[in-house]
């Protein structure tokens, strides 16, 4: 019988059957396995209701899968979720329609970070050079649009709704240099790292200086909802990194506790922003889960591409391994899915790959095995799942907008 989180997805002999991952966060479900032919084409995901669980992945159909399955293992933009459920509408640019919105975005940062001191000023306006994709603010502008026409209002951005796709970028940022810090890392989006350039001490100073401006912006919205969600974004940070940091023996919670730490280190900021922006225009705890869940499922997805490209990405382009995170002594998605396949790679998840050679041989075993694929495919799911919530919310350029963005998170290379 397989082990719970090792597959995500497995064809069983002649189709019979299909099993998929049931994720994480406090719930003690257990994955199941149905019969293909019981399997309706809408049932593809079971949702929980509150707001602090994730969504479970449930079942999806088996003739879905027949029909996309080459399209998996091959992993072109063709593949694409968003491609299939909305193929006869034209989707809209995010970056087109965010572009306004976000005019002047670093700038304005910079003006709530300003302080005399010029060492300080420095390090704070290091990151902030308008090179960074935004991808956090695009998605807050688009949702807080989408809300307002959602709720009967004319969709123009409130001043306050702007407020929280700054504070989201400057959360993200300072837990960057902080990140940095912690991974001894000395390049980020091709720069040397703050670190590298004026220390530990004073990256740590600096990360620490971005979380409080980036507070005291979150305090001047007034609104006690806005502010609770937020900070937790803040707390999550934290936990995740904790968690990061830690392993667990027992391989039937490794995947549980990579899913929660994902969520809390990467998700967990795009899905509170996006309910943060919701709250200020409309007071349906509905409305808010939806843009809650939006976010949360892209977040993960991301995150998981993220993991795939750390294999990917420099093997493509240079021929050799980037395996950044196995350096870090990290197990991403496509290493725990490739443990299925190679039982030796536990022993190296528990010695964090720090004898010689695990690094390459666990890079190998992954490139050897579905691991990649498999965590492609349920990146995929996630962003299926949040097609799914965004469609709820009334039609608009914006809703179509953050449509087109998952297909944009699944398909990009770096």
């Amino acid at each position: 019988m397989a082990v719970p989180w090792r597959q995500c997805w497995r064809r069983n002999a002649g189709s019979t059957g299909i099993i998929l991952l049931e994720s994480f966060c406090g719930t003690n479900r257990r994955p199941v396995s149905i019969a293909a032919s019981s399997i309706r084409r809408t049932d593809l995901v079971d949702q929980e209701q509150t707001p602090s669980r994730p969504v479970i992945l449930k079942t999806v159909t088996s003739n879905i899968l027949s029909r996309h399955k080459s399209q998996l293992l091959d992993y072109s933009p063709r593949a694409c979720c968003c491609r299939r459920i909305h193929s006869d509408a034209k989707l809209k640019d995010p970056f087109s329609l965010a572009q306004n919105d976000l005019k002047n975005l670093y700038e304005d940062i910079k003006k709530e970070l300003f302080v005399s001191k010029t060492e300080l000023k420095a390090l704070c306006d290091y990151y902030f050079d308008g090179k960074g994709k935004a991808l956090r603010p695009m998605i807050v502008v688009l949702m807080a649009r989408a809300c307002n026409i959602h709720s009967n209002r004319a969709g123009e951005l409130l001043p306050a709704q702007r407020s929280i796709a700054m504070i989201s970028e400057m959360i993200h940022t300072a837990s960057l240099v902080h990140d940095d810090v912690i991974d001894g890392s000395d390049k980020r989006r091709g720069k040397t790292t703050i670190n590298e350039v004026w220390g530990e001490k004073k990256a740590i100073l600096a990360g620490d200086f971005i979380l409080s401006v980036a507070s005291m912006a979150l305090a001047k919205i007034g609104n006690n909802a806005v502010v609770s969600v937020l900070s937790q974004v803040i707390e999550d940070l934290v936990r995740g990194e904790f968690m990061q940091l830690g392993s667990k023996e027992n391989e039937n919670e490794r995947f549980k506790h990579y899913l929660e730490k994902t969520f809390k280190k990467t998700a967990s900021l795009i899905a509170n922003s996006c309910k943060a922006v919701s709250i200020l225009v409309n007071s349906d705890p509905e409305v808010h889960e939806i843009a809650f869940q939006y976010g949360r499922n892209v977040g993960i997805a991301f995150q998981l591409v993220d993991d795939v490209l750390d294999f990917t990405s420099c093997a493509n382009q240079l021929g050799k391994p980037s395996a950044a995170d196995l350096r870090l002594g990290l197990a991403t998605g496509p290493v725990l899915f490739a443990c299925q396949q190679f039982p030796e790679l536990h022993a190296m998840i528990m010695r964090r790959f720090s004898s010689n050679g695990d690094v390459d041989r666990a890079w190998q075993y992954v490139m050897e095995s579905d691991g990649v694929e498999q965590t492609n495919y349920l990146a995929q799911r996630y962003c299926q799942e949040a097609i799914r919530q965004i469609s709820q919310l009334r039609p608009s350029p914006e809703r179509d907008a953050l449509i087109r963005l998952t297909e944009l998170v699944l398909t990009r290379d770096k």
